[in-house]
C-alpha cells in the first residue's frame, strides 16, 4: 500500500509559476502527475520512473519539469509559463512495479492516488 499526500498549488496569473510536491509512503517503481479540468478527462501530465526517465505530455513540454528526490521519497512539479487552459485539478498518482513508457500518461495503469491540489490560472 503506497500512500500519497499532495501540497503545493494554489493561484496565480498567467505566466507565472507553481511548484506541486507528493510525498509518498512505500516504494514507488513509477510516479506521475495527471489533472482533471472542468468538462474535461483526466490527462496525463508527465511521469518519472525509478531510473529517472521521464515522460511529458506534449502540452506541457517545454514548460513543467517533474522530479523526485528519492531520499525523501517526494514528487514534484515544476510549473512554468503556466497559461489559463492549466487550471484544473492536478493529481499525483504512484505504482510499485515497473510499466513503460509508452504508457506512463495511462490512468488506469496506478493504483495509487494523491488527494489532488488545485491550480488556478488567472489571465
Amino acid at each position: 500500500q503506497v500512500q500519497l499526500v499532495e501540497s503545493g498549488g494554489g493561484s496565480v496569473q498567467a505566466g507565472g509559476s507553481l511548484r506541486l510536491s507528493c510525498a509518498a509512503s512505500g516504494y514507488t517503481a513509477v510516479m506521475a502527475w495527471f489533472r482533471l479540468a472542468p468538462g474535461k478527462e483526466r490527462e496525463g501530465v508527465a511521469s518519472i520512473d525509478s531510473g529517472g526517465t521521464t515522460r511529458y505530455a506534449d502540452f506541457v513540454y517545454g514548460r513543467f519539469t517533474i522530479s523526485k528526490d528519492n531520499a525523501k521519497n517526494t514528487l514534484y512539479l515544476q510549473m512554468n509559463s503556466l497559461k489559463p487552459e492549466d487550471t484544473a485539478l492536478y493529481y499525483c498518482a504512484a505504482r510499485n512495479a515497473w510499466l513503460g513508457v509508452s504508457q506512463s500518461l495511462l490512468s488506469v495503469a496506478y493504483p495509487y492516488w494523491g488527494q489532488g491540489a488545485q491550480v488556478t490560472v488567472t489571465s
